[in-house]
């Protein structure tokens, strides 16, 4: 793509163009219709001149040399050198004189037959392959006529070399005001290349806002859309360094574990030893994997962001598979999932594929780690105009209020058989995303209710 200073000259250019081009038709209109009439009264004055000259009251014999001595005069130029000429438009024009039919005076450009047959006024007329604007002027008293030409060049010319005249300074401007518009966006621009020079030399783990003034008007957005890129990727490399800590944090202890379960089963005596520590092992790779997936899953959430691709989802269908999968463990925990909600009710929601079966299997996980053996869970499902909401009761020890703002923290334990203290971080995390809230209250028969509160439409921020 061309550089803004070209393409500003360059439609610059063109728009002074255009606009010299109406304004020297609009000029060359005008100068050839004044023209014309200065033109058109020239020839009534000369006609009138004229006439004033036959009418001159002199005895008939001075007439006639008057009449003789002007035809000469004519004759005598039209037949000199061209060289003693008076002028080159001499020629282009004509006049006549005439009394009745008779042809009393012409000059040597004008033909033997009348320039027109019109006895008062103007007329355009062809003679000789020429157009002429002729003009004639009678008088009643008298049967006298005075016709008065002019070829239509001599005004044409005289046209074309006022517009010349008149375009020809602009045209010799042109390349002078290109250098100056240059040398001015140049300048106009010179914000825009220091802000440019700034972003180039700064160091790439320089992530603070872009400092500078003066600041143009116009450039006050762009800089401040950067420094808010540059502030979302500052957190974004905040929560990388946070995330990667944290992961090497939790981590260090499962592996230590897993590495002394190794170590127990190739020292193992007898076999029933061995068995023991490969049981413990396994298991503690199950925890292990579990929390790896956790942490990638609270990493991959970022609750500032919308939700991408969000799709139509049934939240009914979800929670019915998602119990369905979690069904085998509550068995063998000893609990009963229960739940409760009306198949009429539309339950159609905006979210992203995987968030609701991530969002139900964190609850329900949290309520079965927490809730007795032979308790139950009853999953609520309720709706409104604007929200759907899911209520996760379980029978546990429940969790004092003051503590509650705690246990949405990332790794915050509530007791001794909790888990690594993620779940509930993702599920804020998830809700946060999608519009949504979680509350934690008293359930009615005791334990904790969980309620997760999910809008109809998908959220704009």
């Amino acid at each position: 793509m061309t550089s803004i200073r070209r393409r500003t000259l360059g439609l610059v250019l063109l728009v002074f163009g255009i606009s010299m081009l109406a304004i020297g038709l609009v000029s060359y209109r005008y100068a050839s219709h004044e023209i014309e009439e200065l033109y058109d009264a020239s020839l009534a004055q000369n006609a009138r001149l004229m006439e004033g000259l036959i009418q001159a009251p002199l005895p008939a014999d001075q007439r006639a040399v008057m009449l003789a001595s002007l035809e000469s005069a004519l004759l005598r130029a039209e037949a000199s050198d061209k060289r003693l000429a008076g002028h080159r438009y001499e020629s282009k024009l004509a006049f006549q004189i005439w009394q009745d039919d008779t042809l009393l005076l012409r000059s040597a450009s004008a033909p033997e037959a009348p320039l027109t047959t019109l006895t008062e006024g103007y007329e355009n007329a062809s003679l000789e392959g020429h157009g002429w604007r002729v003009y004639a002027l009678s008088n009643p008293e008298r049967p006298l006529r005075v016709l008065v030409g002019e070829r239509e060049d001599v005004r044409g010319e005289l046209v074309a070399l006022i517009a010349l005249q008149t375009l020809l300074p602009e045209l010799l401007g042109l390349p002078v005001l290109a250098l100056l518009l240059w040398w001015a966006i140049g300048w106009g621009l010179n914000p825009l290349s220091r802000m440019a020079e700034q972003i180039r030399r700064r160091d790439p783990h320089n992530l603070q806002p872009l400092v500078m003034s003066p600041l143009p008007r116009e450039l006050d957005t762009v800089v401040d859309a950067l420094n808010r890129l540059l502030e979302r990727i500052r957190a974004l490399r905040v929560r990388e360094k946070r995330f990667i800590a944290d992961a090497a944090h939790e981590l260090r202890t499962p592996l230590a574990v897993l590495d002394l379960h190794a170590q127990n089963a190739l020292t193992a005596e007898t076999p029933e030893d061995r068995s023991e520590a490969l049981d413990k092992l396994r298991a503690g790779v199950a925890r292990s994997t579990h929390l790896v997936t956790q942490l990638l899953t609270l990493a991959r959430l970022d609750p500032d962001e919308e939700p991408r691709d969000a799709t139509g989802s049934d939240l009914l269908v979800e929670v019915r598979e998602a119990l369905a999968k979690l069904s085998p463990l509550a068995t063998d925990l000893g609990i009963e999932l229960l739940l409760d909600a009306d198949q009429a009710v539309d339950w159609q929601l905006q979210v992203e594929p995987g968030a609701l079966d991530t969002l139900i299997q964190n609850l329900v996980s949290n309520a079965l780690q927490h809730s007795p053996e032979g308790g139950t869970i009853r999953v609520t499902l309720s709706a409104g105009d604007d929200r759907a909401t899911l209520c996760v009761d379980d029978q546990g020890p429940g969790i004092p209020a003051e503590e509650r703002k705690r246990v949405i923290e990332r790794f915050h334990r509530a007791g001794p058989g909790a888990g690594a203290g993620l779940g509930l971080s993702i599920v804020v995390r998830l809700l946060q995303r999608h519009g949504g809230r979680l509350a934690l209250e008293d359930a009615p028969d005791g334990g904790l209710r969980a309620v997760a509160m999910l809008p109809r439409r998908k959220a704009h921020h």
